[in-house]
């Protein structure tokens, strides 16, 4: 209940989706011609995603549910209460998001944007309904470490079973820390899962494997139930996304 009414309170205080002063240029990206127009959008949609206080950041991308900008993300990335507030940031641009919906099984979370972005469009929600086969071909954009914005290519590999959870995606692709929350897409767009973390081995000693990725499918975030805490706390004209 705190959790709900601090959402609340927090949605309606002014300036909360404050955006970057309106003389921001826009942005600039040396992407080749030959780059399929949907990898560009999934590119221009990446964003990096920048915990209070500490300074840490993750990636996620900028989606349209209905009619609500939402920033999807890993919930370890966005491990605080309800209503906290992070910055999502594309190049120069940034704004203020708030947490509204946190899965800390699936490690799925949910930003709202306020205010839209200036000078990129966000993806259209649509996720693969089922656990994308191996050999789909995906692509997604993010943060690695202290790097600027990078863009790789892959595809699914294999499955492996996680607690609580089930089924994971093994992507065959490069990743690294700070790319966690990234969203995998397929070659049309359509949202393949959330980038959780890449493999270590378990025996004998721990060692990253930079290529192989998990990613929790998709279809484990229920969109309508995600939203509700948010829609039953919105003030104003109801968004269709909540009706």
């Amino acid at each position: 209940m705190k959790s709900y009414l601090k959402l609340l309170l927090l949605l309606l205080l002014p300036g909360l989706s404050m955006a970057a002063p309106s003389n921001v240029k826009k942005p600039v990206d040396n992407v080749h011609a030959e780059m399929p127009s949907i990898e560009k959008r999934i590119r221009q949609a990446a964003v990096r995603v920048t915990v209070p206080f500490s300074g840490g950041h993750g990636s996620g991308s900028y989606v349209l549910y209905k009619d609500i900008h939402l920033v999807i993300t890993a919930q370890h990335v966005t491990a605080g209460a309800l209503g906290m507030n992070y910055l999502v940031s594309y190049k120069e641009e940034s704004h203020i998001a708030t947490l509204i919906y946190s899965d800390p099984i699936n490690d799925i979370a949910l930003l709202y944007v306020g205010t839209p972005f200036h000078h990129i469009k966000p993806m259209k929600f649509s996720p693969l309904k089922e656990v994308a086969d191996v050999g789909t071909q995906v692509v997604y954009s993010g943060y690695p470490s202290t790097h600027k914005l990078m863009s790789f290519a892959g595809r699914v590999a294999g499955y492996e079973n996680g607690p609580g959870i089930g089924k994971h995606i093994i992507l065959h692709t490069y990743g690294w820390f700070g790319c966690s929350g990234s969203v995998i897409y397929t070659s049309k767009g359509q949202q393949v899962g959330v980038l959780y973390g890449v493999d270590v081995e378990y025996y004998p000693d721990i060692q990253v494997q930079e290529n192989m990725i998990w990613v929790v499918p998709m279809n484990k975030l229920k969109i309508e139930k995600a939203v509700g805490s948010f829609c039953r706390g919105y003030q104003g004209k109801t968004p269709k996304a909540c009706r």
